[in-house]
């Protein structure tokens, strides 16, 4: 089975509506601390960004805050994350996190989340890396967008050759399984739960 590392997550920068959201990103956090696998996120400190990178640090896990110049203040930068990069933009911050990650997970989150988990899905769809990505689907967040992919599959502009990879765990306990098992498959079949 491959190594996973370091597992970037996108969420968002405020807690959300739920509770449960909050207990979602802590629950990660601390399974990646557990699992010696580094936090790679958008560098902030406010909302589910904070609530996992913070647990990741007090877990003693290794965290990596990416981002840009621009947000320092207004997503109020994490200073105690073992490794800061500041971009000068957002197209050099999503570029770095690929770099610096092995797989992704979608906590719930708003339009920057959502914009960040499809460019890596396109980026895979067409081919250009075959890491893995899993949805959180805490409290069924992400059922409208499966909903819309299942959709697009349907009126056949998600064709064949073209399939969608990813997994859509209905556990926070099934996050780092699914990540680790599609890491150590290489497959490149119909995704888990979609």
């Amino acid at each position: 089975m491959s190594k996973i590392r370091n597992i970037c997550v996108y969420c968002g920068s405020g807690p959300g509506k739920n509770p449960v959201y909050a207990e979602s990103a802590r629950q990660l956090g601390e399974d990646l601390a557990r699992n010696d696998i580094g936090l790679v996120y958008g560098g902030g400190s406010l909302g589910l960004m904070g609530i996992v990178a913070r647990t990741v640090l007090e877990n003693g896990g290794h965290v990596t805050g990416i981002i840009p110049q621009f947000l320092k203040d207004r997503e109020q930068m994490l200073q105690d994350a073992q490794e800061v990069i500041v971009t000068t933009d957002m197209h050099e911050r999503k570029m770095k996190m690929f770099e610096h990650s092995d797989a992704f997970v979608a906590l719930p989150g708003g339009v920057g989340t959502l914009e960040e988990t499809v460019e890596m899905t396109t980026w895979a769809q067409l081919g250009q890396h075959d890491k893995p990505i899993v949805l959180a689907n805490v409290e069924n967040f992400w059922a409208p967008f499966i909903a819309l992919l299942n959709h697009m599959r349907d009126q056949e502009f998600i064709r064949h050759g073209l399939e969608v990879h990813i997994d859509v765990a209905e556990t926070m306990a099934d996050v780092l399984p699914m990540a680790l098992a599609r890491a150590g498959s290489g497959s490149k079949g119909r995704p888990t739960g979609m």
